[in-house]
């Protein structure tokens, strides 16, 4: 029986190596697959140090030059995670009106334990692609010294929280909203993998003197399924 690699990039979640201070992940792409190129930067809180310690991030990034083997795969995207997102939907006034505007959604906010030496997270990130399309990505990492393994598998959909702050005076909006994974190239359950670099986005952040509150994260990230 013949095996086939389906295989494209993806980013597999905002942790991207949040775990340590430089370095990179191992295994993006297998041997028929494609690469995306990821940069991003990372805000962590509180700031990572020497000193091990659970700490939340979020994440925002572009997708780029992504290649594949696959026919109408996308070739570029953003991917975000912990962030909060506008979204249009039904708001209903205390008058008994309905009408339509944007609001903000949380994304679940990842979480993780450890310091700049070794660390491991957890999250859901979510790609949205150049067509329209989006992926979320529940996944996990692992990071000792300069590297980083990151493991995701594509779920079914991501729930957003409301931040009620953003809705107008008068009105109520729905309390969470969904972003499904309606990307046909990327079905649910394909497995995903990602080779990262992790870098301070200042020189002054040494995780002595200076915690790690912000990093950019550049590399390639990968997804896949034997068939």
């Amino acid at each position: 029986m013949s095996v086939r690699r389906s295989r494209i990039v993806l980013v597999a979640g905002a942790a991207l190596g949040i775990a340590t201070l430089g370095g990179s992940l191992a295994g993006a792409a297998g041997p028929s697959g494609g690469a995306c190129q990821l940069h991003g930067v990372a805000s962590i809180s509180p700031p990572l140090t020497n000193t091990s310690g659970n700490f939340a991030y979020s994440f925002t990034g572009d997708l780029g030059s992504c290649q594949s083997n696959v026919a109408g795969a996308p070739t570029a995207g953003t991917v975000s995670a912990g962030i909060q997102i506008p979204e249009t939907v039904t708001l209903n006034s205390t008058t008994g009106t309905t009408t339509t505007g944007t609001v903000l959604y949380q994304e679940p906010i990842p979480q993780g334990s450890g310091s700049c030496g070794s660390s491991t997270t957890s999250g859901e990130a979510l790609a949205a692609w150049g067509d329209g399309k989006n992926t979320i990505v529940s996944y996990t990492t692992t990071g000792a010294a300069a590297a980083v393994n990151l493991q995701g598998t594509i779920v079914a959909s991501m729930t957003l929280t409301l931040v009620a702050s953003s809705v107008p005076a008068g009105y109520t909006a729905p309390s969470t909203y969904t972003i499904n994974s309606d990307e046909p190239t990327f079905a649910v359950g394909q497995q995903s993998t990602a080779a990262l670099t992790f870098s301070p986005t200042t020189s002054d952040q040494n995780c002595v003197t200076v915690g790690v509150s912000s990093a950019n994260i550049d590399g390639a990230v990968g997804i896949g399924s034997a068939s």
